[in-house]
């Protein structure tokens, strides 16, 4: 009865046969005097830089200080191979002459400049004074005072005094009814004076 079980795991378990992998063969040196292996491609020539021969490490140093690149060209072949070289020789065209045309039958590219933007006629843009940062503080007092943030220092102590007159208990006849409205003005005066506001 075991020998049935193992029977049955071996045709249940596929076991992946190893493979034997082949080492690659080792080139030999270019060079026929050389005995070690080519390790190293340098390419066969400038025209066909696909193309490569194998040289050792030491020969492939000695053919790359050797080889020159530009061996049999001219001065002015050499500049041109250089111009070209910032562009990655690829082809170029001036500019406009592959452009598209437009599609509607005008032959340029005319738009209206109503506001004068790109004709440099345009009125400059005037600096902007520097934007007041205030706190939440200082802008709860700027709203018991009825002002805003832009408010400047003359704004501020004509508002004040005006506040005082108005809610003042002399000014009113005698009443106390404004007293706790002139108690929140004379505090966010303070509060902007203490803050460097005023």
């Amino acid at each position: 009865m075991q020998r049935a079980t193992q029977s049955r795991f071996r045709k249940d378990i596929r076991i992946k046969p190893e493979v034997v992998q082949a080492r690659p063969t080792l080139r030999s040196c270019a060079r026929p005097d050389c005995i070690n292996g080519g390790t190293h491609p340098v390419p066969k020539s400038k025209d066909n830089l696909n193309e490569h021969l194998w040289f050792c490490l030491e020969h492939a140093r000695a053919h790359n200080e050797s080889w020159d690149y530009f061996k049999g060209m001219s001065e002015r072949e050499i500049e041109l191979f250089r111009t070209e070289a910032l562009i990655g020789h690829r082809p170029t065209w001036p500019l406009g002459k592959r452009a598209a045309r437009p599609r509607n039958g005008q032959g340029s590219y005319a738009f209206e400049d109503g506001f004068e933007v790109f004709s440099g006629t345009a009125e400059r843009q005037r600096p902007r004074p520097p934007e007041r940062r205030i706190t939440d503080l200082q802008a709860k007092a700027l709203y018991v005072l009825n002002l805003d943030a832009s408010a400047t220092l003359h704004q501020i102590k004509a508002r004040y005094k005006e506040l005082v007159k108005r809610f003042h208990p002399d000014a009113n006849g005698g009443d106390r009814g404004a007293e706790e409205r002139l108690k929140q003005v004379i505090k966010a005066y303070g509060v902007l004076r203490a803050s460097g506001l005023t």
